[in-house]
């Protein structure tokens, strides 16, 4: 039995999935309904702990034993973050317990209790690039957009600013590295892959790009991307170089159901950009940008969007729709985030 969370924009979603069949699903629940939700992170060695950050109420956290597959209940944290709006979260592959937050303005803290307490990791508003950032919905302000601890040097740690930024922590947090050469200005959503010491991913508002060398420098393959403006990204378990990206034209076309205008992509080792079409995932008008989530079987990628859940056995080859009893309330909200658990 697989739990997926599916983070839409006002509500929670927690849904059971038999996996013996496409599509299957046993059981369904909402969580966390009216708060406005911004991330969500979860680590495969502690299933039963999900965190969630929301915009105006601070992190959330599961607590005691499920009663039902996706029945776990939130409470919320008390932290002493610079604000009620958590942005970004991570747990590190090495230790559970392990987790960073982000935050609108930005900030950047560290737990080592699993979320029961908190260290702020100064300097990263002090990096010469901060005058510059700015969220251009909120233009006084930016946030911490995607946070990311490298699977092999969990002191390394790779933080997405938006807008503005790509800064990266060789030491935890001690000291802070300022827009590398090639890195993007808008990332989204950063990955990296366990089979690929030092490669980094971004899907960025500026375009995708690659580092080989722990975020250091970056190639930006473009061939073949019709759409620029990017979001959701994953990387198949099985190879690190199949990546599937979602984008649009801009941020217009993005977001917004009444004009979305979204699309995916895949790219296959040197290959260029194909886009996925007539594949059982919609996209195109009235789809909002999706974001992916993998799990350890190879090939296998769940993606999320305002019409419904959809998992892929082929890394996008072939999709199918999971039987989530779909609200028209959700056809209009923006996925904030995805994750897949194993109970």
């Amino acid at each position: 039995m697989r739990t997926l969370y599916a983070a839409m924009r006002d509500r929670l979603r927690c849904y059971a999935s038999d996996e013996s069949e496409p599509g299957g699903m046993s059981h369904a629940s909402t969580r966390l309904e009216g708060h406005r939700i911004e991330c969500l992170a979860a680590s495969r060695a502690a299933p039963e702990r999900v965190f969630v950050g929301t915009f105006e109420d601070g992190l959330y956290r599961t607590r005691g034993q499920a009663t039902e597959p996706g029945e776990r209940e939130f409470e919320r944290l008390e932290t002493d973050f610079v604000s009620e709006a958590v942005t970004a979260l991570a747990v590190s592959p090495r230790d559970p317990n392990v987790v960073y937050a982000g935050t609108e303005p930005s900030r950047v803290y560290r737990s080592a209790d699993g979320g029961d307490t908190w260290t702020h990791l100064e300097g990263l508003t002090d990096l010469p690039s901060a005058d510059e950032w700015a969220f251009p919905p909120r233009p006084h302000t930016h946030h911490v957009r995607w946070l990311e601890v490298d699977p092999f040097d969990p002191d390394r740690l790779y933080v997405g600013i938006e807008a503005g930024a790509f800064v990266l922590s060789p030491d935890g947090g001690e000291t802070w590295r300022d827009r590398p050469e090639g890195s993007r200005r808008d990332n989204h959503t950063l990955a990296t892959h366990g089979d690929r010491e030092g490669r980094i991913y971004t899907a960025a508002g500026d375009g995708y790009a690659v580092s080989d060398d722990g975020g250091d420098s970056w190639r930006r393959p473009q061939d073949g991307l019709g759409h620029t403006y990017c979001w959701g990204l994953a990387v198949d378990p099985a190879d690190p170089d199949a990546v599937i990206v979602s984008s649009a034209s801009g941020a217009r076309t993005a977001h917004t159901a009444e004009r979305a205008d979204s699309h995916v992509y895949r790219r296959l080792g040197d290959e260029p950009w194909e886009r996925l079409e007539g594949r059982g995932l919609p996209t195109g008008k009235g789809v909002v940008r999706a974001v992916f989530e993998t799990t350890d079987a190879n090939g296998v990628v769940y993606a999320l969007h305002n019409r419904g859940l959809f998992r892929s056995e082929d890394f996008g080859d072939s999709w199918d729709a999971i039987d989530t009893g779909w609200g028209e309330g959700l056809e209009a909200q923006a996925p904030c985030g995805l994750v897949a658990l194993s109970d």
